[in-house]
């Protein structure tokens, strides 16, 4: 029987599995929704800059800025996504009953922040960017005055001129 069973095993292609623990293992930190909310800012920015020397311009220059356009756009999305997969960790693994007690915006903050994220992804759109990384920085504030820590914002220092939120 054990023959078999690592025969099958051999049989099946191995995929990597990612999990956040569901330990818990109580290692939470808001930093990458944060680095991808700016991530999904820069790229929103480096399209909206895009644009051809001339109204008629010669097709290979025009090929290069769709090339560029579909690099940009697939980071983008690819980033609005993390920025869901670590909400959805803080918002399932980490954040307590206890929690929505002592910030009661924080159940819609997280779901419109998960609609924004969505949104996007489907759209070039600099405001609802901007209003993501605001969102995400709101739900970092909440995330570090949970933890007894005292919220601090500091100037990214990255192109999009924005802020991190951290911790005294």
């Amino acid at each position: 029987m054990m023959r078999f069973v690592n025969f099958l095993i051999q049989l099946l292609p191995a995929r990597p599995i990612y999990a956040h623990c569901d330990i818990p293992c109580g290692i939470y930190d808001p930093h990458e929704m944060q680095m991808a909310a700016h991530s999904v800012l820069r790229m929103v920015n480096l399209i909206n800059d895009l644009k051809p020397a001339a109204p008629e311009s010669p097709f290979d220059e025009r090929k290069k800025i769709i090339s560029q356009i579909s690099r940009l756009t697939k980071v983008k999305e690819e980033h609005a996504e993390k920025v869901k997969h670590e909400v959805r960790i803080l918002w399932g693994d980490y954040f307590k009953e206890e929690h929505l007690k002592d910030y009661p915006e924080l159940h819609d903050l997280v779901f419109k922040t998960l609609k924004l994220a969505s949104k996007v992804k489907q759209e070039v759109n600099l405001e609802l960017s901007q209003e993501l990384l605001k969102n995400i920085q709101e739900i970092a504030e909440i995330f570090w005055e949970t933890k007894g820590m005292e919220p601090v914002r500091i100037k990214s220092g990255y192109p999009t001129e924005g802020e991190l939120v951290l911790h005294k």
